[in-house]
């Protein structure tokens, strides 16, 4: 590898015992030397394609060796990768390709048939051909072969500033946005990742979070640049299944977002359990209450428990918890990862004092360089080297920071940021509806749910029933409002502006009038 080479697939997969285990799927175990060659295979695909440095390539996929083999070939042939959820929303998907112009897509083939029209033949890789065609029009992952990567001469050198992946994110105008993530960017954060969680060879990580989420993929890079394993496991839906095989596999660590630990200490035998292996558990994706993590203390008594903060925006992580202070800091999101510099400024610039409300404003190696093809988005949030995460926070004495509220208009159900004027653009398709305001209400499971405010056309009754009927029709389940209250008009500042502020303190919604 040369030393002037960036890339993050050979900094993830050089050097380590290619026969020891990398993934343990429900289909299969794959050794550090079967991604190494199919990743280098991917690569060679892509030269050979006609494939430049810098081209975006889809990738939709749930957790699999395909997903995984495929980013890391994607990388290290110098490609950005744009990986999207399985259900994401046709409209979604057609602005995303529509905005990245991707000149190859790799899709397993549970969703194939879903997007293949839109690419063309020879620009389609799929896991196993496409279901229900007898003559299978793209390439399947299978078929990429080459010779290993050492021998080929032609892939292009990467450097650190250079694009690894787009990673979307919802936006303030209720559109996704696409983060730009260097492979710099991932190298600062995986290194610091696995400075303060002490992650070895020797640890194997039980992921339910999807690999298309910046902390599903920060637990892909750090266990694999440590040289230990993932055991991958989609069926949260049945958790019961998920901590049988947690104590199978013998895990060592285990990750997730509120909603995970809430399901887990409320509907799971998971205190009735024994986990010996389990070193440590992984928090973040939201708050987690500190009723949860008293309950989660006690079931895991000889487990460390990190809470963690991030954004999408800074790759992954941007403060932790040390374990040994959850009792006296509880509520904290700790202070910054090795590398991360965090401060909590007030609208002068200026670090606020103990109790005083500010911006946490991040600086490190990991912080993105900005939103792909959003300047003015970009220019928000990216200034001088430094993230402005929006979110609002105190600290104590000591520098501990507290999350006080979110500066931007965004609700987290279960560890995914949602925009609530995207929900309230998608209410206002029900044509009774004058007006809609939706914000995020505690929920014990998804730690966040949606209460929509709603103002139908006059005379107009039985308008919640038929709404939350709409809403099952048009939004996933999580999404649809847990309380709908009707009102005659929204409460607005001079200027026009919703005062969410009062819908959320008001104890008598309903008497707003306009007036």
């Amino acid at each position: 590898m040369n030393g002037a080479d960036g890339n993050i697939t050979r900094y993830l997969l050089d050097g380590k015992d290619e026969t020891r285990p990398a993934l343990l799927t429900l289909k299969g175990d794959y050794t550090f030397g079967q991604l190494r060659s199919t990743s280098a295979e991917v690569a060679q695909y892509f030269v050979a394609a006609g494939g430049r440095k810098g081209d975006r390539v889809i990738l939709v996929s749930e957790n699999s060796f395909f997903w995984v083999a495929s980013y890391l070939g994607i990388l290290r042939a110098g490609l950005v990768c744009v990986p999207l959820p399985p259900n994401i929303s046709p409209s979604d998907f057609d602005y995303i390709v529509g905005i990245t112009e991707p000149s190859f897509a790799f899709l397993q083939s549970a969703f194939a048939v879903k997007y293949a029209r839109r690419f063309p033949e020879k620009s389609l890789v799929t896991d196993n051909g496409l279901p229900g065609k007898t003559a299978t029009p793209s390439l399947q992952l299978a078929q990429l072969r080459a010779q290993a990567v050492d021998r080929v001469p032609d892939l292009p050198t990467v450097q650190g500033s250079d694009l690894a992946a787009l990673m979307f994110t919802s936006g303030s105008t209720g559109k996704p946005r696409g983060v730009m993530v260097s492979h710099g960017n991932i190298k600062a954060n995986t290194d610091s990742i696995v400075q303060y969680l002490q992650i070895t060879g020797e640890d194997r990580i039980m992921t339910v979070l999807p690999f298309h989420y910046c902390f599903g993929t920060s637990l892909l890079h750090t266990h694999l640049r440590a040289g230990g394993t993932l055991v991958l496991d989609h069926r949260f839906m049945y958790p019961e299944k998920v901590l049988q095989r947690l104590q199978e596999t013998q895990c060592t660590g285990f990750a997730g977002v509120p909603s995970h630990y809430q399901i887990l200490l409320r509907k799971t035998s998971l205190r009735k359990k024994s986990f010996p292996h389990l070193r440590y558990a992984q928090q973040a994706g939201g708050h987690l209450a500190p009723v949860f993590l008293h309950e989660l203390r006690e079931a895991l008594p000889t487990t460390q428990i990190f809470v963690m903060y991030g954004q999408t925006e800074a790759t992954a992580r941007l403060s932790y918890l040390p374990p040994h202070l959850l009792e006296t800091k509880l509520g904290s999101i700790g202070k910054g990862i090795p590398g991360v510099r965090l401060r909590v400024q007030n609208e002068a610039g200026e670090e606020v004092r103990p109790g005083e409300v500010g911006e946490i404003v991040a600086e490190g190696e990991n912080v993105a360089q900005g939103y792909w093809r959003a300047p003015e988005e970009t220019a928000s949030s990216f200034r001088d080297g430094r993230l402005y995460t929006g979110d609002l926070a105190t600290v104590d004495e000591e520098g501990f920071i507290f999350i006080a509220g979110r500066a931007k208009d965004f609700l987290k159900c279960g560890g995914k940021r949602v925009s609530c004027k995207q929900l309230e653009q998608q209410l206002l398709e029900y044509e009774d509806l004058l007006e809609a305001a939706v914000i995020g209400v505690p929920d014990e499971v998804m730690g966040e749910a949606v209460k929509a405010f709603v103002v139908p056309h006059p005379g107009l009754t039985a308008v919640e029933e038929r709404l939350r009927n709409f809403c099952k029709q048009r939004l996933p389940f999580p999404l649809v409002p847990r309380e709908i209250v009707v009102l005659n008009a929204l409460p607005k500042n001079h200027a026009g502006k919703v005062m969410k502020e009062e819908l959320r303190n008001a104890e008598a919604p309903g008497s707003f009038n306009g007036e």
